[in-house]
C-alpha cells in the first residue's frame, strides 16, 4: 500500500489554474509566450497519450520558460510520482506549495514523496497540513494518504491519532494485511518500522488484533470480539494484548468487560500505569471510588505523569475530596496551560474549599479557552497523545 500511485489523469483533475491563468513566461516576449503555450500544449499531449518520458521532458521545457506555472508543476509532479521518482516528484510538489500554500492536495502528495524518501517527520507535518487545508475528494488519493498518515502516527508513537486516521479506513470498507499489521502495532502500541512476520506469533497476534480493532473501528463489535477472543486463547501473556481488547470493549461500551481486561493487563505487567489510567477513565462519572483506587496507583507508579494527576484530580472532585483535588489538577493545569476543562474542573474545586478569588478566575479562564476553541467539553476524559506522550507505557 506504500507505493499505491495516482494515475497521471487523475492528477490533472486536481490542477489549480491553466497554463494561460499563471502569467507570462519569463522575458514576457510574445516569442516567448507563443513558445511556452506550444510547450504546455505539447506536454498534456503526450502524457495523455502515455507517451512519458516526451511529457516529463516536456513539462520541464515548458517550467524553464514560465517557472510560475502551478499546473505544470503539478503534472510534472505525477508524473515523476508514478515512476516511483520521489526525490523528483518531491521538488515538484514542493514548487506547488511555494505558488499555493492552500493547496491542500499537494501538501498530500509532497508528504506521500516524503514518506517514501524517508523523510517521517516532514512527511508527517505535510500530511497533517493536508488534512487541515482539505484535498480533493477522491476515494483512492484519500485512502492512500489516511492509511499513511496512520503509519507515521504510529512510529512517532502518536498512537491516540493513528487509531483515529485507521479507523477512517475500516469505517470505509478497507480491509487488507497490511492495514490489520499497521492497525495491529498501533492497538498494541508499538513503534516498529513494520509488523512483525506474519508466519511469527508475534506476528499473528499483531495481525489478529489488528483485524479486531479495524472491526471495533467499524462498529462490528462482535466480529471484532471473536478476533480478540481468538488471540488471547492462544496467547493470553502476550504484551498488552488485554489492553488492547479493553480498549475495544470501551468502544463497544463494555465498561465492565474493559475494566476485566485492563485488570488482566495489570496482572500481567504489575506496574503498567496505562490500564491504570484507562480503568480511571472508564469509572469516572460511573463508579468514581472505584476508579479512584487505579489513578492513585499511576500517580504513585509515574509520579511525574501530569495526566495521571489530572484523572485523581477528577476523581477526587467527583468523590467529594475537594481539598486533595485542589493540588492535582493544579500539577495538571501546569503541565497543560492551554486544556481549559482543568479550569473548569478547578473552579469548581476552588469554590468548595472557599477559594472564590481563584474560582472565578478559573471559571474566566476557562471561558477565555472555551471562546478561543481550545477548550474541551465539559464532563469528557481522554487519554490522549496531545496531552501527554509518555502515557505510551
Amino acid at each position: 500500500m506504500a507505493a499505491m500511485l495516482i494515475a497521471p489523469s487523475f492528477a490533472i483533475e486536481c490542477s489549480t489554474a491553466s497554463a494561460q491563468s499563471q502569467g507570462p513566461p519569463a522575458g514576457d516576449s510574445a516569442t516567448g509566450s507563443k513558445t511556452f503555450e506550444a510547450l504546455a500544449k505539447s506536454a498534456d499531449e503526450a502524457r495523455d497519450a502515455g507517451r512519458l518520458d516526451e511529457a516529463v521532458q516536456t513539462y520541464s521545457r515548458a517550467l524553464a520558460l514560465n517557472p510560475k506555472w502551478v499546473e505544470g508543476w503539478w503534472s510534472l509532479g505525477t508524473l515523476h510520482y508514478d515512476a516511483d521518482r520521489y526525490a523528483e516528484a518531491a521538488l515538484a510538489f514542493e514548487r506547488v506549495v511555494a505558488l499555493d500554500p492552500k493547496q491542500g492536495t499537494a501538501h498530500a502528495m509532497l508528504g506521500l514523496c516524503e514518506f517514501e524518501l524517508g523523510q517521517p517527520e516532514r512527511a508527517l507535518k505535510d500530511i497533517e497540513t493536508s488534512k487541515t487545508l482539505g484535498v480533493l475528494e477522491d476515494k483512492q488519493l484519500r485512502d492512500v494518504v489516511m492509511y499513511h498518515d496512520g503509519v507515521l502516527l504510529q512510529r512517532a508513537g502518536q498512537f491516540e491519532a493513528a487509531k483515529a486516521a485507521l479507523t477512517s479506513l475500516c469505517l470505509n470498507g478497507m480491509r487488507s494485511s497490511e492495514l490489520a499489521g499497521t492497525f495491529g502495532m498501533v492497538a498494541l502500541r508499538m513503534r516498529d518500522a513494520a509488523p512483525p512476520d506474519p508466519a511469527t506469533e508475534a506476528g499473528q497476534v499483531v495481525q489478529h488484533v489488528g483485524r479486531g480493532a479495524c472491526l471495533s473501528g467499524a462498529k462490528e463489535y462482535e466480529a471484532a470480539k471473536t478476533e480478540f477472543d481468538q488471540v488471547i486463547a492462544r496467547t493470553p501473556h502476550f504484551p498488552l494484548v488485554h489492553y488492547a481488547y479493553g480498549c475495544e470493549l470501551v468502544d463497544a461500551r463494555d465498561i465492565a468487560g474493559a475494566v476485566k481486561e485492563f485488570e488482566a493487563e495489570i496482572a500481567e505487567q504489575p506496574k503498567s500505569v496505562l490500564p491504570r489510567l484507562h480503568i480511571a477513565v472508564a469509572e469516572y462519572k460511573v463508579d468514581s471510588a472505584a476508579g479512584l483506587k487505579y489513578a492513585e496507583e499511576a500517580v504513585q507508579l509515574e509520579p511525574n505523569l501530569p495526566l495521571g494527576h489530572y484523572l485523581l484530580g477528577l476523581l477526587l472532585l467527583d468523590t467529594g475530596a475537594y481539598e486533595r483535588a485542589v493540588p492535582e489538577l493544579e500539577i495538571a493545569r501546569k503541565a497543560f496551560p492551554q486544556e481549559g476543562r482543568i479550569d473548569l474542573a478547578l473552579a469548581t474545586a476552588y469554590a468548595h474549599v472557599g477559594r472564590t478569588q481563584d474560582a472565578a478566575q478559573a471559571r474566566t479562564e476557562f471561558a477565555r479557552k472555551k471562546q478561543a476553541e481550545q477548550a474541551s467539553a465539559e464532563g469528557t476524559v481522554e487519554i490522549t497523545d496531545a496531552m501527554d506522550a509518555r502515557s505510551n507505557r
